[in-house]
This record gives structure tokens, sequence and C-alpha cells, in this order.
């Protein structure tokens, strides 16, 4: 494939593709706002430990050390971790250096940057970031040790491995492949005598030091969640789908000269020390997640987390396809093989790209949803300047006095409003997310829980629901649980953004219970979402003629005033609401709504009084306070 590129040009190629790499990472790492985990190590920057409930202290470290450039500034955030990221095909340089030449070198640090989420590295503040770097480095230095015995590179190696372990439990899984190394390479065995590797081992376990000291302080609360909570630990038939999952974010012609690399160094390990020193490193790190993938995470095992597998292979994928050419070449010509093998690391890059432009869309919503429409494209890292925004002007218009007390319905908008330098104030009474996240228990050392809001009784209140997130379900669980912490809980106002993909309301009180041990003792009225049945239509229903229109909708609490109908947003009549349905009282358990049993609605709609086509039908629930909401969105086709 590039048997007639020079070295020269090989390095040109190489600082070309990391260069553009970068310009785009520190453009989209401008203008993409924070995503969860990125505001939760935010959060914990501005916190520091040794360790929290779900890692050890160096992704907090990186992030504070990257904040100081600019406070509240994203880029600043991701500073270190994009160097870092960007340094990634310099260190498979430096680890191939001595293990092949100078030329196989540098195709091994290009093939970096087309493994697609290998060249994405660095845009996001995540652990895997450091993870992979510092892995890379303490294989290089065991490398380096084992062949030279210098002191110099025995205690690098155990730095690195400190570091590592520092960063992530996953990265266990470096040194448990060094030590099986050690014990199957027979020629290796030496170095159980050797005091300089045990001096490494030592420098080396200073690294779990922070995750023993969490857990013992903790009940186990972090080990117990990688361990156990986090994983089904019930067999998942779509974990056998791990491998083809791997084949395409890696690219399939990748992936399979990845598995020839590993079929390649499984033949020579007897008798090379590097292909079998590599083979450990990569099938430690690959064969893990795949026997764990239908039992574990699925999505975590099967995306992210086996990264780690791949980048030693790369050392020797430039002679695996020098002899995959020789062999094409037999069989059918030199330009076959030629334009073969260029596909592969071709195929690669573009699919780094194409990994960079689908998270850097989310900077781009509304020109986007032009062309593809909305609810396509996610908005985990959009829409946050505008929330921020707009939660400070309301806080100045609704709040005279002190500011109040922020509490949210998940962690991460806690975070994001921390972060935009809103609140100081900021908690919030997810347990569910949180759990799920293994973050629970670090939320309540950091006393950003709702029982905070025990401590300010006569603390003013704006809660905060992310309602895009949630169902109806969802959402009155959480107002049921907000309004046992406040006495006067009332509607204030919404923020729709990017065509109602990403949608908040807002919520004030004017203090906080003394006392919430009563399960009875709640705001009433409580600000309930409305629930509401449309049926018929259907979706993609035909309408011809006079159509009928009918359903149920209820409003514990406050009660429904009136239901108009919605067509292309604009409201086209007031539906008759009121007629007894007593079915739904019974079969929704509904107890608090004024109108109760009076709770159908019907309408008899002319649909010729609409040109032929499809449109957008829906319902607008006014409330008896004056609150509005949008329901039962459907395409139906008028036909007559």
């Amino acid at each position: 494939m590039t048997e007639q590129l020079s070295e020269k040009t090989l390095a040109k190629l190489l600082a070309l593709g990391m260069g553009l790499l970068f310009c785009i990472k520190v453009f989209l790492a401008s203008s993409l706002d924070l995503f969860s985990d990125e505001v939760f190590y935010w959060l914990a920057s501005t916190r520091p430990a040794i360790a929290y409930s779900d890692l050890p202290f160096m992704t907090a470290l990186l992030v504070g050390l990257g904040s100081l450039l600019d406070s509240g500034n994203t880029l600043a955030v991701r500073s270190l971790f994009i160097l870092l990221g960007t340094s990634i095909p310099l260190l498979i340089y430096w680890l191939a250096l001595p293990i092949t030449n100078k030329r196989q070198a540098l195709l091994s640090a290009l093939l970096a940057l087309c493994i697609p989420m290998g060249g994405f590295m660095g845009l996001l503040a995540v652990p895997d970031v450091p993870l992979i770097v510092f892995g890379l480095l303490s294989l290089g230095a065991f490398e380096r040790a084992l062949r030279t015995d210098r002191f110099i590179y025995w205690l690098a190696t155990g730095v690195f491995v400190a570091l590592g372990l520092s960063t992530h439990y996953r990265f266990f899984l470096y040194p448990t492949a060094a030590l099986v190394f050690l014990i199957l390479f027979k020629d290796e065995h030496k170095q159980w005598r050797n005091p300089k590797f045990w001096f490494a081992v030592g420098v080396a376990a200073i690294g779990l030091f922070p995750i023993i000291w969490f857990n013992v302080e903790n009940q186990l609360a972090s080990a117990n969640f990688y361990l156990i909570d986090r994983h089904p630990w019930q067999f998942q038939a779509l974990g056998l789908l791990h491998v083809f999952k791997q084949a395409g974010i890696v690219t399939p012609p990748l992936y399979l000269l990845l598995g020839l690399v590993v079929w390649q160094l499984v033949r020579h390990q007897r008798a090379d020390r590097n292909a079998a020193l590599l083979a450990c490193f990569a099938l430690c790190n690959g064969i893990v997640y795949l026997v764990l993938a239908p039992w574990t995470d699925a999505d975590s095992t099967s995306l992210h987390w086996p990264l780690s597998a791949y980048f030693p292979l790369l050392v020797f994928a430039p002679r695996t396809m020098e002899e995959l050419r020789a062999l094409i070449e037999i069989k059918y010509n030199s330009r076959i093989a030629r334009n073969t093998l260029a596909a592969v690391p071709t195929i690669g890059f573009i699919g780094t790209l194409v990994a960079l432009t689908s998270i850097g869309s989310q900077a781009f919503q509304l020109p986007l949803q032009t062309v593809i429409g909305p609810g396509v494209l996610s908005n985990k890292m959009a829409g946050w300047t505008e929330f921020a925004t707009y939660s400070s002007q309301l806080i100045t218009d609704e709040f005279p006095g002190p500011s109040p007390i922020i509490v949210s319905d998940n962690y991460y908008t806690a975070g994001q409003i921390a972060f935009a330098g809103v609140s100081s104030n900021s908690l919030t009474s997810d347990e569910d997310k949180a759990v799920r996240d293994g973050r629970i228990t670090q939320i309540k050392l950091w006393q950003m829980d709702e029982s905070a809001l025990q401590q300010r009784p006569d603390s003013a209140v704006l809660f905060v629901t992310e309602d895009s997130t949630l169902n109806v379900i969802e959402k009155t669980a959480v107002m049921m649980k907000m309004c046992h912490q406040v006495p006067n809980l009332e509607y204030l106002n919404s923020l729709s953004l990017f065509n109602g993909d990403k949608r908040f309301s807002f919520y004030k009180a004017s203090s906080t219970f003394r006392s919430t041990n009563s399960k009875t003792d709640r705001a009433n009225p409580c600000p309930f979402p409305p629930r509401a049945w449309i049926d018929p239509p259907l979706a993609n229903a035909q309408l011809t003629g006079m159509s009928h229109i009918e359903g149920w909708a209820y409003l514990e609490d406050t009660g429904i005033e009136s239901i108009s109908l919605l067509i292309e947003g604009v409201e086209v009549g007031v539906l008759n609401y009121g007629i007894s349905r007593p079915d739904v009282v019974a079969a929704m358990s509904v107890k608090t709504d004024p109108n109760s049993p009076r709770l159908g609605f019907s309408y008899e709609f002319d649909s010729t009084t609409m040109p032929n086509g499809s449109y957008s039908l829906a319902i607008r629930i006014i409330d008896k306070n004056g609150g509005s909401s949008n329901y039962g969105a459907r395409q139906i086709t008028v036909r007559n």
C-alpha cells in the first residue's frame, strides 16, 4: 500500500493528519457544551480529593488544571485531554520504534489516526484519554525495561502504572497483562528474581491507594458499583453482537486487519518476545470484554472499553499489511493489492472524521434541523449556554431578594448550573440516574442531594426539570417528590430549545418544609403534568370527511380548564371536555382532579376544510392555573 512512500513523506502525512484532527478538536471543544460525564468531572475538580465514587482523582485533576486557564470555558476544561489525545500517534511511534523500524513505526502512528474512536480521543474530557496514554507509556517503558534492564525504565513503568491505576478501574488489565506475560513467556521468568522489577511493582502499588481509601471510607460503594451494580450479570443475547459492534466502530477493514495481526502474534509468540508481549496486552484487554459482553453493561463493554486492545496491535500492523500485499499480488496483481490495502487506512480515517462530525453536529442544531428535521440529533452537548442565560434572567425577574437554592431533577443539570456560574447553591433531587451512573454516593458526600434543603428551611427555591428527558410518568414522580420538599411549589415558565427537542420547566417556592417526615405532608396543589390519551385518530390514520376525535385527560390537584385541537401547531377548534369517564378514574387511579369523573373529550373534525396531505395533529391542554402543554403529536393524512 505505502511501499513507495518515503519516511519523510510518511512523517508529513502524520503531521498533516494530526494537525487536521487537532484543529477540528479545538474548534468543536470550544463549540460544544459539556455533557453529563464531563460536567460531573468538573464538579469533582472543584472539590479536590484523591478519589471519588466512580473514579480515582486523575480525570478531575486534569479537568481542574485545564480550567485554571479560563474558568467556565469548555475548551479550557478539555485542553489537557486534547493534548493527550493528540499525542497518542506519537506514543505509538515511540512504542513501535525499537520493536520494528522507523518507517513501520511511522505507519503504525498513521494507523492510530484511522481507528475512529482513537482519532476522536481528546475531544471530550473523559478518563479513556489518560487511561490510553498511561497504558501506552507503561507498555513502552515495560518493553524497554525488559530489554535493557535499566533502572530508569523500571521506575517509569511503576510510575505510569500508578498513574493509570489512579485513573480508572479498567487500567487493572494493563498490569494484569504484564503479569500474564511474565508467567507464560519462559525466557522472562528471570524477572521474578529481579529486584528492579519488584521496585517497579512497589511504585505501581501506590496507585491503588486512592481506590482502596475511598472504598474503605464508603462501605465499598465504588467497587460495588463497578463490579456488581453496574452490570446485570444475566445472559443477554445482544452481548453476542459484541464483535460486530466493534467491527463497525473500528471499521470492518481495519478490524479484520487487526484480527490478522493477533493471529500472527500468537503464531510467533514462542520465538518472539515482543510478539508475546504485545499479544498479552492486546488479548487481555480484548478477550475480557468479549467474554463478559453478554453479562455486563452492554453500552460500555460493546463500545469504547475494548479500545485499549487495539493500539498495541498497531505496532505489527504494517508488517501484516506488507505480507497481505505480497499475497494479493501473487493471486491478483499489484494494482489490486495497492488499492485494497490503501482502502484500510482511508476508510478508517474517514470513520474518524465521521465520528467527529457526528458529535460536532450538536453545535449546529437549528441549521441541521432544517435539513434532517427535529428529533434526530443528540442535544446532550447543546443548549446549556441558552439554558444558563435563561435561568439567570429568570432568577433576576422572580427572586428580587436573596438568590434561591436551585434544585434540578438530574445531577448534570445541577452541574451545568454551577459550571455556568448561575448559582453556587445548586442541588439535585436525582437518584435514579445518579444511582445508574454510580454517583449517588458522591453527590451525597458533596451535600448536593435534596437532604440539603432541610438544612435551609427558609430559603426560596427554583426547581428545574428537563422535560425532554422525562415521560409523563417520570415527570409525575419527579414532581411528587419535590412537592414533599416544598409547601408552595408553583409553575413559572418553560424553555423550549431546538424546536422542542430540549425542554425545561421552571417552578418556584418561597421556602422549604421544616419537616418532611410525613408521607402526606406535601404541596397542594402540586403542579403535576397532565395525563391524556387520544384515540382516535391513531398515528398515520387517514381522515376523510367528518372525523371523530375523542380521548381523555386529567390533571391531579389542579384540573383542566380547556383542550384545543392543533393542526400543524395551529389551533383549529376547542374540544368538548367534560364527558363522564369513570373507567378512566378507576384505571388511572385518579384521586384529586377536581373535574373527576368528567375527564373525557370529543370533537367532530371536518377534514374537508383541509387540502389533502400529511399533517401533524396534537392537542393543547390548558390547566386551571393558565399553564399549557401540548400532547399527542402524531402524523395524520387527509384524503378526500
